[in-house]
């Protein structure tokens, strides 16, 4: 439903409420008032994506995708500040499939803002794995930086921790892998 049509059924609602309230019948109008508040919280918080976030974190990713698909465009159904948010899930879901191609819908979540700190921080998180995956460190450093700057409450400190680890390992690998050549 767009969110031009959830406002004007909200209205409706509160109207409704007020009027039944007035006439008299308290708990209908408090029934209604109640009802038309939860209408106007799916405004700011898409029930789609209350429900994809809800498989992701029970390791459900086919259901997450199923129920963020259904949202077809996403300007039009929901509220500006939930753009990034929803790139945001898109990427986890697609990192899920394939790292590489989730690149664009973390880059995409960044561009379009994010309220949260730690959200921002796990995106950059994510693109500074897909960066080790393609074996450009500096652009790996810059994003785990960005990203440990970014996670304030120390969510994500211990995948931070690991990521460093491991490219601390990628350099010993490509010292390995190199090795001397003799000059002929």
């Amino acid at each position: 439903m767009s969110n031009l049509i959830r406002l004007i059924i909200t209205c409706v609602f509160f109207g409704a409420a007020v009027a039944l309230c007035a006439f008299g019948f308290w708990g209908w109008g408090i029934l209604v008032l109640f009802m038309g508040g939860m209408l106007l919280l799916t405004y700011f918080f898409n029930e789609n994506m209350l429900i994809a976030q809800f498989y992701l974190r029970r390791e459900k990713a086919d259901k997450a995708e199923a129920w963020l698909l259904k949202i077809t465009d996403y300007e039009k159904f929901l509220h500006k500040g939930q753009y990034g948010y929803y790139n945001l899930l898109l990427g986890l879901i697609e990192s899920r499939k394939a790292p590489l191609k989730s690149e664009k819908y973390f880059k995409k979540s960044l561009s379009l803002g994010m309220r949260m700190s730690h959200n921002t921080a796990l995106a950059k998180l994510s693109l500074a794995g897909i960066a080790m995956a393609k074996r450009n460190k500096r652009e790996a450093q810059q994003y785990l930086s960005e990203a440990a700057k970014d996670d304030k409450n120390k969510l994500l400190a211990d995948q931070i921790k690991m990521m460093k680890q491991q490219m601390a390992q990628m350099d010993k690998q490509q010292v390995v892998r190199g090795g001397f050549r003799p000059q002929f």
